[in-house]
């Protein structure tokens, strides 16, 4: 065998080398926003110190603000210290920072994407990006028309390519209602076709939620009980014990719906009651994801048994009392914009019929915890003395995705003694413990696969377009006024979401 073909089998039985994506420009339209500091740019120096990063890839930064190079590089410089990597090697940045750059221009400014265009141009010819761009929208919603039009105006759309790739990343919200999402949509289409669209949800970026298809598929003691023989419901909590802070103005154009349900619960949703698919292939899983959506009716807005809103009001958090929604800063007085949503929904196919699922979101909850529960049937017949019986709760399976990302099985148990008696034990798995590391961000392997071409983790447009039509009634009936429920800011929610679950469950957490 020549040193070539030793080579060749040595990269080729190296995941890590298998997972080094081609030379390429990744553009960052808002590169001075909040985002691209807090996540983008230390995500993506991240990748390059565990040496994820072709040598030629380079990062451009567009924004409005007039900055020199040097001046955007010492601005990440500080972005990722303090948001990434406190301690950081000098000469690791310095490599990182040389493949930085930055286009001043706004984002209506047709001559600003000319200069871009010269310049991605110059680093092809100099740092040999071979004409690949990675464009990511980390901008305002109503910039994305405008920002994907200015693209093709300047002859950098994937319709103009053909020897390299075009790609788009454009965050959520994708539109605000099922109207302004088909409308983006038909923005989009004629400039950048769907395989080149990445419209990315954090979440599923998340070890957790990646972990389910394996949890899920790859365990005989979960994948025989995963349907409603066994099952007796599920919920997906994603709670915040923040409130709106400085950005009530933009939270009340939102909500806790169109904010986490809509996307983020949905998406897990998809994932937790999908079909196994054929193959571990993108369209496949995505195919499988799609069916679930079309497979949960509408939803009932006006019955308190299907659907809860609420608002929080005054409380305390942490030792401190905080103000209520209406009284945060920027949130107008008349507002009706909920900051907790409670949902019921079914999914009407053979496995899971007539099994609910409970999703809620909320501010100035308790605690900050993203949960899935999978909580199974109790046992058909218990041979167990009549007090004992009834301390033995069902079984339940907790998927942590967040803080503490991780999973739980809570069983019942003897307690050791004379005597028969039973207690809920858990048997617990953290990812921290088992792994010995830290897991990546999200955005650090979702970076990756948009620079790979992979779109597993990341939205078609009929995932986005169902999960709209599934939400949008909602929002439609509420927008017309109504009353609100109310919760003190540091409990888990109204009264009404306990009779949204029934007096023979629970919330878990809460």
């Amino acid at each position: 065998m020549s040193v070539l073909e030793r080579l060749e089998d040595a990269v080729a039985g190296d995941p890590r080398l298998a997972r080094i994506p081609d030379p390429a420009v990744v553009v960052i339209f808002g590169a001075t926003g909040d985002l691209t500091r807090r996540k983008l740019v230390p995500a993506l120096y991240s990748l390059a110190t565990q040496q994820l990063l072709p040598p030629e890839l380079c990062v451009v930064g567009v924004s409005r603000r007039d900055l020199s190079h040097d001046e955007f590089r010492a601005a990440m410089r500080e972005a990722v210290k303090t948001h990434g990597h406190s301690d950081i090697d000098e000469a690791l940045w310095e490599g990182f920072a040389r493949r930085l750059s930055y286009v001043p221009g706004g984002f209506d400014d047709a001559e600003a994407y000319d200069r871009l265009r010269a310049h991605l141009e110059t680093l092809d010819a100099e740092r040999g990006a071979r004409g690949n761009r990675l464009f990511y929208l980390s901008a305002a919603p109503e910039f994305f028309g405008p920002i994907a039009r200015g693209i093709a105006g300047a002859g950098l759309n994937p319709r103009e390519q053909t020897d390299s790739y075009v790609r788009l990343v454009i965050e959520k919200p994708f539109g605000v209602d099922l109207a302004s999402a088909r409308q983006l949509n038909d923005e989009l289409e004629p400039l950048f076709p769907e395989e080149s669209v990445y419209r990315i949800d954090h979440y599923l970026g998340k070890e957790a939620v990646q972990n389910l298809f394996v949890l899920r598929f790859a365990n005989t003691i979960f994948e025989p009980l995963w349907n409603r023989q066994y099952v007796d419901h599920v919920q997906i909590t994603v709670a915040e014990n923040i409130g709106v802070g400085t950005r009530g103005g933009y939270y009340d154009t939102s909500g806790a719906t169109r904010d986490i349900l809509q996307n983020h619960a949905l998406q897990v949703l998809s994932l937790v009651a999908m079909e196994p698919p054929s193959a571990f292939d993108a369209d496949r899983i995505r195919d499988e994801k799609v069916k679930v959506l079309r497979a949960i009716p509408a939803i009932d807005a006006a019955s308190p048994l299907h659907a809860v809103r609420a608002r929080y009001t005054a409380g305390w958090h942490e030792g401190r009392q905080v103000a209520g929604y209406l009284d945060e800063q920027s949130v107008p007085p008349e507002s009706i914009t909920e900051t907790y949503s409670a949902l019921k929904v079914e999914v009407d196919n053979a496995r899971w019929a007539g099994v609910p699922f409970f999703l809620r979101t909320g501010k100035r909850l308790p605690q900050r915890v993203t949960e899935l529960t999978i909580q199974f049937s109790n046992v058909p017949h218990m041979p167990l003395p009549d007090g004992v019986r009834s301390t033995a709760e069902a079984n339940r399976l907790i998927v942590r995705i967040q803080p503490d990302e991780g999973a739980s099985l809570r069983f019942v148990s003897k307690v050791p003694g004379p005597r028969l008696d039973v207690r809920p034990v858990g048997m617990d798995f953290a990812y921290g413990n088992t792994f010995l590391r830290e897991s990546p961000s999200a955005y650090e392997r979702l970076l990756l696969d948009c620079l790979l071409g992979d779109p597993t983790l990341f939205a078609r447009w009929d995932e986005v377009e169902r999960a709209w039509e599934i939400v949008d009634p909602l929002l439609q009936e509420w927008s017309k006024g109504g009353t609100l429920a109310e919760y003190e800011a540091g409990t888990w929610g109204p009264p009404e979401a306990g009779a949204l679950i029934g007096p023979e469950r629970e919330w878990k957490p809460g």
